[in-house]
């Protein structure tokens, strides 16, 4: 078992998430940097798919109450064990040792995977906390356990690297299905900043508004993970993992790719590029 000293400000559990239910009105979720996700179960002797701790910003604190082996991805932040910092990304745990992960200096969500994984029980397939819908383990809060599965034995395989972490970054993007809807070159043509106001389910933007080419509304549509909403305002959201399955407003394109948002902060500058 794993007791949580300090939950920090949203620490969840997440795997590779819950894909296939949309239909149901349940995103996929999961981790937000998947590439890191992987890194962190590869090195712990995981499979990749394995259920690991999420942080945000401000890591968390943990006593382990057997010995363990884990491994620390994601955003740039100290790792301590009983107080002492530690120099690499897999750590050695002893029974009653405490680990924490510190404030991250460089990105966002730092992953801790254990070996053998979080064992909390699964929901529709998937250990992946959903912070929209409410599915799945609740998110950490101090004074918690949590199990801890069995050691598979170990994975072969290059652990490989994480998502870079910038003070800009690129996105590609495939316009549509509302794209008629706009001034599309508004959308390519001004950076935007990462506002703080985003969370698991989007990214929001600020920047120059994203100017309408048609009045009216949409009835609710189907909207998928990296769907460009447009809300009156005009300034984007990027749906993340925990979007939900339908929205009102109009989307504008997709980003191809979305994970360098997930270590994106506040204040980090966003370019679109077109990928038609």
């Amino acid at each position: 078992m794993i007791t949580v000293l300090r939950a920090g400000p949203l620490t969840t559990v997440q795997d590779l998430g819950r894909p296939g239910y949309a239909h149901l009105g349940v995103p996929r979720s999961g981790a937000l940097d998947i590439p890191a996700l992987r890194r962190a179960n590869r090195l712990a002797g995981n499979p990749d798919g394995t259920a690991a701790l999420e942080t945000t910003l401000m890591g968390c604190r943990l006593r382990f109450e057997a010995p363990a082996t884990v491994a620390v991805t994601g955003a740039v932040a100290t790792v301590k064990l009983d107080r002492e910092p530690v120099s690499g990304p897999v750590v050695d745990v002893p029974a009653g040792g405490v680990l924490e992960i510190g404030r991250a200096v460089r990105g966002v969500r730092s992953y801790l995977a254990v070996a053998g994984g979080i064992a909390v029980e699964a929901v529709l397939g998937s250990r992946s906390t959903d912070t929209l819908a409410g599915i799945g383990p609740e998110r950490l809060a101090d004074g918690m356990t949590l199990p801890v599965g069995t050691v598979s034995g170990g994975v072969d395989g290059v652990a490989g690297d994480g998502s870079p972490i910038g003070e800009e970054i690129e996105l590609g993007v495939r316009l549509g299905p509302r794209d008629d809807w706009f001034d599309v070159a508004g959308l390519f043509g001004t950076p935007y900043t990462i506002s703080p106001m985003s969370n698991r389910v989007g990214a929001r933007l600020a920047g120059t508004a994203v100017t309408r080419a048609r009045a009216g509304e949409l009835p609710s549509e189907g909207v998928v993970l990296g769907a460009v909403q447009v809300p009156a305002d005009g300034q984007p959201i990027v749906f993340l993992a925990d979007h939900p399955t339908t929205g009102g407003y109009p989307v504008i394109g997709v980003v191809g790719d979305v994970t360098p948002l997930a270590q994106a902060r506040p204040g980090t500058t966003v370019r679109f590029r077109d990928l038609d």
